[in-house]
Parts: structure tokens; C-alpha cells; sequence
């Protein structure tokens, strides 16, 4: 088993499987445009590899970037399938090749997650796994039910929510959790009743509770993982969020490799160490995470009433980017031009709202 570890290792460890197919490639997609994961698909479908694509219904950037993905792969030759709309959002990222080898994934397939974002995965042989990844695709491909065969592939939301409580309530000395978002209630007692009972509790990302939080220094955070007593580790797409054990899909597993946990917890050292302070820490709680959603919701509910604004935002963007080359819009400067550009406008729009 290899675990890959985000921005660390980037691309390499997802290239080697795909690169190696012979017969098939089998992979779940949320988001997507990592250039050198798209030449090595269409390189196997070239080779007579059987590429095959179930990509999400709809994420927060919306459908179109998706619809023209499915596009993208069909003329490529690869087969396409849609994930279906029961669930409020398909968030897992797997790939299965040659039904022999399995990759489950925090981050997803882009340039942001892999380049610029603590993220972790895994690579692995484990028959069970490669078999419980294969049904659930295949399951969510031909949109029929999935039923969980394996406790350690945990599946939402087929069985993440009790399996995750079980691993929580049986730490005894320590818990070391990246989460950008706790927020689950029954979650949240588990972890209080666990530092009550003297279990060591720290939290990379922020809780809607009282616990030792810290921001991840210089990196974006993009990882689930749960690393108990030293011993045993989860790693996932779901946070501990009502909605992502619920009702979305997400995939992680249970690891009990002792290398892997341990290469795990020197990397959560490491960021913690980096990280901020305790004080940064005791602050994100329940109410900065209320104000957070409250804020967003403001947002939400600006953006469409100065919808008329969408032309100009766009006009203004269209002339940074034909300035630079689209091809630099990776490079940081490039960005920074683009968000003080809408900054700019958004809020002279705001300024004639308030004058109207």
C-alpha cells in the first residue's frame, strides 16, 4: 500500500497506475482539469485501455464546466456515465485500474488540489477494497442501490456515519483530525465525551465546538483524515458534517498499516507545528463558524441581487486574462490581477446599489 501525500508528492503517484493499465481504468470525478491526469487517459484509451468516466451531476461551480468535460472525454473515447440526482452531491474520488489496483483520494483531479493543497491518498491491491470500489461504481454507474460489504470502505451514506462514531468512541489516548468543517452534533458529543474522558483532541480545520483548533499555515486544506490513538487512521473525501455522511456520496477507508499511520501523523506534527497558535486556535468555534455561514449565506443572497453585475465582472476578467494568456492564469500574479479586478467592480456595484 502507498500513501500519497498533497502538494508533497504531486501528480507522479496518480500517473504510475494509469500509465500502467492494460485493460481498464475505472474513475469517479467531482472536478477536473489537471492536464497531465488528461493526456495519461487519453494515452490509455490510444494504448485500447477501457477508460471509463462517471462524472458528478452538478458541484458548486455549477453544470456547465462538467457538461463540457463529458464532452471533452466522449471525443476522446471515453465512456461517460452520470452520476445520478438523488444525492445532493457525488464528492468521492476513486480510480480502479485493471480491477487489480485501487486509488481513494481526499483531493480532487486539479491543479489546485494536487499543486497547492494538503491533501492524502492511498494506493492499493487489498482484493476486498478493489472489489468494494468496483461494485460501488459500478453500483452508481447503472444508478441502482449500493450496500457496503467491507466496515474499513466507508461509504457515504451507506455506512460512514457508524462506522466514523464507532472509530471515534473507541480512542482511548489521542485524535489527531484534519476537518475544514466539524459541525455534526452526534459527531461533535462523541469528540466532547472523549476529551471528558481524558482523550487528547486536536483539529486542523475549525469545530463548531469548544475544542483545539488550528488553521493550516501556507496550504489549503482539502483533507479528511482521523489519526486514533497512533494505531489507526481514517482518510476520506466526508468531513464530519451532517451533509457529507448523509446525504452525498463520499468514499475513505480505515487504515491499519503501521508505516502509513505513521507517515501520517509526522505530516499532521508538522502542520500543527506550522499552524497557528493555540490562541488562533480556541477561536474557531461554534461562533465563528455561525458568522461564517452567515456571511456566506449574505453572499449568496448579494450575488443575486446585483445579478446585472455578472456582464461587467466578466468583461473585466475577459480583459486581465487576454492581456496575460489563459495559460497564465495558473501563475499567482495572474490571479491576484483577477480578484482585485472583481473586487473593484463588485464594489463600485455595491456603491450605486446603496445610492439607488
Amino acid at each position: 500500500m502507498q500513501l500519497i501525500i498533497e502538494p508533497d508528492d504531486g501528480v507522479s503517484s496518480l500517473l504510475a497506475p494509469i500509465n500502467r493499465a492494460k485493460e481498464s481504468i475505472d474513475l469517479a470525478i467531482f472536478r477536473f482539469d489537471h492536464r497531465d491526469l488528461d493526456k495519461a487517459l487519453k494515452a490509455a484509451v490510444s494504448r485500447g485501455v477501457r477508460v471509463n468516466a462517471l462524472i458528478a451531476s452538478v458541484n458548486h461551480g455549477g453544470e456547465k464546466s462538467l457538461r463540457k468535460l463529458e464532452m471533452h472525454f466522449l471525443e476522446a473515447g471515453v465512456t461517460v456515465a452520470r452520476s445520478a440526482s438523488e444525492l445532493t452531491r457525488y464528492h468521492d474520488k476513486v480510480i480502479v485500474v485493471d480491477r487489480r489496483t485501487l486509488c481513494v483520494l481526499s483531493f480532487n483531479f486539479t491543479h489546485l488540489d494536487i499543486d497547492r493543497s494538503r491533501g492524502f491518498g492511498i494506493v492499493t491491491e487489498d482484493s476486498k477494497w478493489v472489489a468494494e470500489g468496483m461494485k460501488l461504481l459500478e453500483a452508481d454507474c447503472k444508478r441502482v442501490p449500493y450496500s457496503p460489504g467491507v466496515d474499513t470502505f466507508v461509504v457515504s451514506p451507506a455506512n460512514a456515519r457508524k462506522v466514523l462514531a464507532n472509530f471515534l468512541k473507541r480512542a482511548h489516548k489521542q485524535l489527531q483530525i484534519y476537518d475544514p468543517e466539524i459541525s455534526d452534533k452526534d459527531m461533535i458529543r462523541i469528540l466532547q465525551d472523549r476529551a471528558k474522558g481524558g482523550v487528547e483532541i486536536r483539529i486542523i480545520g475549525t469545530a463548531e465546538a469548544d475544542l483545539p483548533a488550528r488553521k493550516l499555515a501556507k496550504l489549503r486544506l482539502h483533507t479528511r483524515v482521523i489519526i486514533r490513538d497512533g494505531r489507526q487512521a481514517f482518510m476520506g473525501s466526508q468531513s464530519l458534517r451532517s451533509a457529507e455522511l448523509d446525504s452525498r456520496r463520499e468514499v475513505g477507508v480505515i487504515l491499519r498499516d503501521p508505516k502509513i499511520v505513521k507517515k501520517l501523523m509526522e505530516t499532521f506534527e508538522s502542520d500543527w507545528a506550522a499552524s497557528s497558535g493555540e490562541k488562533a486556535g480556541n477561536e474557531i468555534t461554534k461562533k465563528s463558524a455561525m458568522q461564517k455561514r452567515e456571511t456566506d449565506q449574505a453572499i449568496e443572497v448579494l450575488i443575486e441581487e446585483l445579478h446585472p453585475i455578472a456582464t461587467s465582472v466578466k468583461n473585466a476578467v475577459q480583459k486581465v486574462v487576454s492581456q496575460a494568456g489563459e495559460e497564465a492564469l495558473e501563475d499567482g500574479t495572474v490571479q491576484e490581477a483577477v480578484t482585485k479586478v472583481v473586487k473593484k467592480v463588485v464594489k463600485q456595484a455595491v456603491k450605486q446599489a446603496v445610492k439607488t
